[in-house]
């Protein structure tokens, strides 16, 4: 006999939480209480990995250790060391092109930055490294024997994290960016060379006025990515 879930209403409710995650670019300066953030911990930490073996390990930064954070990251030192532990993609081509230049124009468009802009475009980009004005970021690492899989392992407990804490009323953005400065950030937050940064979360309490947070990206449909074999 086909299993029923336990609990019809849970789909719905994770539907509706899939929808209301979005990659927040703009945050109130109104810290997040530590119990929240606990509570975002523990339900991330139900992430499925490879063997049970949940490689990330996380560290939390106060609103107050953010805000050291966000001035050293403006620094020469910081900006002059930029490297990654983890390559990032060599190149985007096709369709990856097309959605990444998709969400970029949409951003820019909601910020006023047109087209060509540069000078504008590079603004914006710096936000990243003041982690959008967020009052927290979590920085994620993965055990660097691990591999791949390690890394894979993680990207499930960032989106596990996102979600779990659009379901407490806090808004979130995963950034790449942020692991562009490994170097930089092993060295402040004495992280161990065996174990590889994989990117920060800047989390925190939406500003709803910015115009950053007002644009949604777009989701290919199943058929689109899924091929079925009968």
């Amino acid at each position: 006999m086909p299993s029923t879930p336990l609990d019809p209403s849970l789909a719905p409710a994770f539907k509706t939480l899939l929808a209301e995650r979005y990659s927040c670019r703009a945050y109130l300066a109104e810290p997040v209480a530590r119990q929240t953030i606990d509570a975002i911990l523990e339900l991330a930490q139900r992430t499925a990995s490879w063997c049970n073996s949940q490689p990330w390990q996380v560290i939390v930064a106060s609103a107050a250790a953010t805000g050291r954070l966000r001035q050293a990251f403006d620094t020469e030192e910081a900006v002059a060391d930029a490297a990654f532990d983890i390559a990032p993609p060599a190149e985007y081509r096709g369709v990856y092109r097309e959605r990444r230049r998709e969400c970029g124009f949409q951003l820019y468009e909601s910020v006023g930055i047109a087209r060509g802009d540069r000078e504008a475009s590079e603004r914006q980009a710096r936000e990243n490294f003041k982690f959008f004005g967020a009052p927290h970021v979590a920085l994620i690492t993965t055990e660097a024997l691990l591999g791949t899989y390690g890394a894979l392992d993680c990207g499930a407990y960032v989106s596990n994290f996102m979600l779990a804490a659009r379901s407490l009323g806090v808004a979130s953005i995963a950034q790449a960016a942020v692991a562009s400065r490994s170097r930089f950030l092993h060295r402040w937050f004495e992280i161990p060379d065996d174990r590889q940064i994989v990117c920060g979360i800047s989390f925190g309490y939406e500003d709803p006025s910015h115009p950053a947070n007002r644009f949604r990206t777009s989701r290919a449909v199943p058929d689109q990515v899924c091929r079925w074999v009968d």
